[in-house]
């Protein structure tokens, strides 16, 4: 499993990189919303959704996409925060699994939940794109590192499971040695990019991290109540695209609201 994982994952971050940098702003923004539609379409299965209800919610998120490839990306900080606040909510839900999850079980709830928390996430990337793209990258990167460093944290270390009901696989120690790959990550991005590592800026990332870890666990809940393993089978070892991109989905606004918080970090 590890190898087919490394496989897999190899030449698609060498694939993205490329993109990254070399591919013009229009081209990498039209580039990231087909894989966030191709993420919807995954979470129509979960939600679930077949034949032409499929294809018509695919069809509205592609507008909504769209759109939000459209707007400005610097969004007044209250809407971040109102994003965040889903989460939140969310989070409640996540926590109590599973009785708290009973009005998740609705479909058409879960459909709901997919178009507003996809255009935001691609959002947030067209927001920290626009910053630069090694700015994009340090938020990946830090959540990229929380997911390798707890792989192989939990393998070696792992005792005390982090949400046995949700993902029993995921263990404390697990999380507590991604989040010190990320933090490392972080501190390596912010000297590259002449930004002054604070005790905020740790603090900040540290948040980051444990949205990425929620994320993740989110999805878990949304395939537990759907009854699948995985989101879908796109990519070898890993799952469905959705699969490698829940961690993202709240964090990526995390770190595309402290970006404008950054003269802060600063300080």
């Amino acid at each position: 499993m590890l190898k087919q994982r490394i496989l897999t994952a190899v030449p698609l971050a060498a694939g993205f990189l490329l993109a990254l940098f070399l591919l013009p702003g229009w081209a990498f923004a039209s580039l990231i919303g087909v894989l966030v539609a191709l993420a919807g379409w995954e979470w129509a299965t979960l939600t679930p959704l077949r034949g032409l209800r499929r294809l018509g919610y695919l069809a509205v998120l592609g507008a909504l996409l769209a759109g939000v490839g459209l707007w400005e990306p610097r969004l007044p900080p209250v809407l971040w925060a109102l994003a965040l606040g889903l989460w939140l909510a969310l989070f409640g839900m996540v926590a109590t699994f599973p009785r708290g999850v009973r009005i998740i079980e609705r479909p058409l709830l879960r459909g709901f939940l997919g178009w507003a928390v996809l255009p935001l996430a691609y959002l947030a990337v067209l927001g920290l794109y626009a910053a630069g793209p090694l700015v994009l990258l340090w938020a990946l990167g830090v959540v990229w590192a929380a997911d390798i460093g707890a792989y192989f944290a939990g393998r070696q270390f792992g005792r005390r499971k982090l949400a046995p009901a949700v993902s029993p696989g995921k263990s404390w120690e697990g999380a507590l040695g991604g989040a010190g790959l990320a933090l490392a990550v972080s501190v390596a991005f912010a000297v590259a990019l002449a930004i002054p590592v604070t005790p905020l800026l740790l603090a900040f990332s540290a948040l980051v991290v444990a949205c990425s870890v929620f994320g993740d666990l989110f999805e878990s809940v949304l395939k537990r109540t759907a009854g699948v393993k995985d989101s879908g089978g796109l990519l070898p070892g890993h799952g469905g695209l959705l699969d490698r991109l829940d961690a993202l989905l709240p964090a990526l606004p995390l770190a595309a609201f402290g970006l404008q918080a950054l003269p802060a970090f600063a300080g």
